[in-house]
């Protein structure tokens, strides 16, 4: 838009706008071989998910496992497809939740805030993005990972790659990135309501709770990342809202990958011990994740939920991501107005 106070040979300039940019971990274009060949690609060649050396990671990786692993992941791509949208899940999803975030901050702010969404693997990139909101006038830009807690392979990857997109802006904006908020209130009691949802339908109340987070390698925990400790603190803030006994409630970890020790006890083997152990009715949520996509849509309610029954369970329950249920939205909302103070009232 053309400023008036501006000389007639100036290139043009937006109005002044705030961005505020949220992320998730990304998806495929499609689940055909070079479209998840190219996601993989992507993904595994992060060095904060993968942190082997690549003399040793990249040949491994290119020779063999991006050879087998696309046709596998595809497989299990295509069993959760959004095929009317053709997209995945995570992506319809992400796309509802910046909706909806989008028209709580409008109603709150006007138009001075500008909301969107980016992807850490896969399109849109952040770095598209962060193009496009500076060809909007945004002079500030609060970037947001979806992740609740804090990890190296998510929230830290997330933010890397935004600041490497800032390299090729002429004008660099001011920014901020959004802290984890793992035990934000506001955030536990919307686990909490999705749990009291779930259990208020069912004739029989489950026998357990598990809480399965997606997994890193111990290792991760021994060098100084927090991720486990943040789990840990949210899973017994859930408790202590449900007002639960400590019985109730296990805290597991899934999508182990490689031959290392990973963050115990493993989601698909616990929910088979609880079952040879007489935990016959169990429910599963996954708190780690902000909406649902191939680790629960596929690997819970169905790789786990098949190790649960095989062992004897009779009654497994999956309890959906938050996605764009309106007190994740609000919780969502409240964090970003938050981290907001100080650059916009």
């Amino acid at each position: 838009m053309s400023n008036p106070h501006l000389p007639a040979d100036h290139p043009p300039v937006a109005n002044e706008k705030i961005g505020v940019l949220i992320a998730n971990l990304g998806t495929p274009d499609g689940y055909d071989y070079w479209s998840m060949r190219r996601y993989l690609n992507e993904f595994l060649s992060d060095r904060r998910v993968i942190d082997y050396s690549p003399w040793i990671w990249q040949p491994l990786l290119q020779a063999v496992i991006l050879t087998k692993r696309p046709f596998s992941s595809g497989a299990a791509y295509k069993s959760i497809w959004n095929e009317e949208q053709g997209e995945s899940p995570l992506m319809t999803i992400t796309k509802a939740q910046t909706k909806k975030i989008s028209e709580a901050m409008a109603e709150r702010y006007g138009d001075d805030v500008i909301v969107d969404f980016c992807m850490r693997y896969g399109n849109p990139s952040t770095r598209s993005k962060v193009r496009i909101m500076a060809e909007r006038g945004c002079r500030k830009i609060l970037f947001f990972p979806l992740y609740p807690q804090y990890a190296g392979a998510t929230t830290a990857t997330a933010n890397d790659e935004f600041f490497r997109s800032l390299i090729t802006e002429k004008w660099q904006p001011p920014v901020r990135t959004v802290p984890s908020y793992f035990d934000r209130p506001s955030y536990i009691d919307a686990l909490a309501q999705s749990v009291e949802r779930a259990y208020g339908v069912m004739e029989t109340k489950p026998d357990i709770l598990v809480c399965s987070y997606h997994g890193v390698p111990q290792r991760y925990l021994m060098e100084g990342d927090p991720y486990h400790c943040q789990c840990q603190k949210t899973t017994r803030l859930l408790r202590e809202r449900l007002g639960w006994d400590k019985s109730e409630i296990v805290t597991t970890f899934q999508s182990r990958f490689g031959p290392e020790e990973w963050l115990q006890p493993y989601t698909v083997e616990e929910v088979a011990r609880l079952a040879e152990g007489g935990k016959k009715r169990i429910a599963v949520i996954a708190p780690a994740f902000s909406a649902d996509c191939i680790e629960t849509l596929e690997e819970i309610n169905e790789e786990i939920r098949e190790s649960f029954e095989e062992a004897g369970g009779e009654n497994f329950t999956y309890i959906p991501c938050l996605n764009d249920d309106d007190a994740h939205i609000a919780a969502l909302s409240e964090a970003i107005s938050d981290n907001l103070k100080g650059w916009i009232e």
